[in-house]
């Protein structure tokens, strides 16, 4: 078990790197964690960061990665939007997490009981957050199937779309990033989409369906 990242992106690969991040999890499932002198990698990170992971996530306060991940300061690149949905200034931030930095590890990461995600199937509308709402619509549509009870307050119907949303992102930054695509296609970044479950605190990696 890789009990947490050294600081060196050169000794860890692509799976190091979701493995470290998945035992992180079980760390803070277990309510362990190796990531207590905070100070020191204030220290050690002062002059320069090697983040060996970049991952997109909900803004919910109930989802901060760092702490869910058992990482510290430096250890990854957090960007976070309401329903985990890409725009033009995330893929900048990723772009420049995996293809300056050389995160090895991209994850694409939605909860359980999403507010933006019933807000979507809801038809919200509300400033900008309408248009935010507009990217999730597609996961809503094709996650009603038959015999569901395609409402907010269905939870299993819920879920279904917040995991369909995480595919729909990750095809999203591979379409609309030719940077990040070269990246999976060379096999140095490995992209991957996640489920945190915000009742029990645990990550679970989805099966992957996007094209490259």
């Amino acid at each position: 078990m890789l009990q947490k990242y050294n600081n060196d992106l050169n000794s860890i690969n692509a799976q190091d790197a979701l493995q470290i991040l998945l035992d992180g999890n079980k760390r803070f499932t277990n309510g362990i964690s190796v990531n207590k002198d905070l100070l020191s990698k204030v220290e050690l990170t002062g002059n320069s960061q090697k983040p060996f992971a970049a991952i997109l996530s909900c803004m919910d306060s109930r989802a901060p990665v760092e702490i869910i991940f058992d990482q510290g300061i430096g250890d990854v690149f957090s960007v976070r939007m309401a329903g985990n949905v890409t725009s033009e200034n995330v893929l900048g931030s990723l772009e420049y997490a995996t293809g300056v930095v050389g995160s090895k590890l991209l994850m694409v990461m939605g909860h359980t009981n999403c507010g933006a995600v019933k807000g979507a199937i809801d038809n919200v509308e509300l400033g900008n957050l309408t248009q935010l709402l507009e990217k999730i619509r597609p996961a809503v549509k094709d996650a009603c199937t038959d015999g569901k009870n395609c409402t907010s307050v269905d939870k299993e119907y819920v879920d279904a779309v917040a995991a369909l949303n995480v595919h729909n992102a990750k095809q999203s930054i591979l379409d609309q990033s030719p940077i990040i695509k070269e990246l999976v296609k060379e096999g140095k970044v490995l992209l991957v989409g996640a489920m945190y479950d915000v009742e029990k605190g645990e990550v679970s990696i989805l099966d992957s369906k996007f094209v490259v």
